[in-house]
């Protein structure tokens, strides 16, 4: 069920990532580089043309994706070693007069 849960989340992840490459990122690297726009760019060998423009957006759509889950997964990551780092509590066992209450009533058996 995680598992599902995980997909699906990825799945509406991946568009708001497309979204925010292709409608926000992209403009701003095409108008910091002198308005290229990047999924115009192609090359044309012969008859065919070869989008590399597509590629350039796909690899950008890659690393926001990868740098996302860096963070999630270091946090995630830190969170595990703050819940190891706390102490466990301390078992609550017999005072030091109770045991020596104890002690001597055997004694005086």
């Amino acid at each position: 069920m995680d598992m599902a849960v995980g997909i699906i989340i990825g799945a509406a992840f991946a568009a708001i990532v497309g979204y925010l490459v292709a409608d926000l990122i992209n403009p701003i690297i095409g108008i910091v580089m002198g308005g290229i726009d990047f999924a115009g760019l192609l090359a044309k060998v012969g008859e065919a043309e070869l989008t590399y423009g597509n590629l350039i957006m796909a690899i950008i759509n890659f690393l926001v994706i990868a740098f996302v889950v860096f963070m999630l997964v270091r946090s995630l990551n830190k969170m595990k070693k703050a819940e190891e780092a706390a102490p466990a509590p301390a078992l609550a066992g017999p005072t030091q007069e109770e045991l020596l209450a104890d002690i001597l009533a055997a004694l005086e058996k």
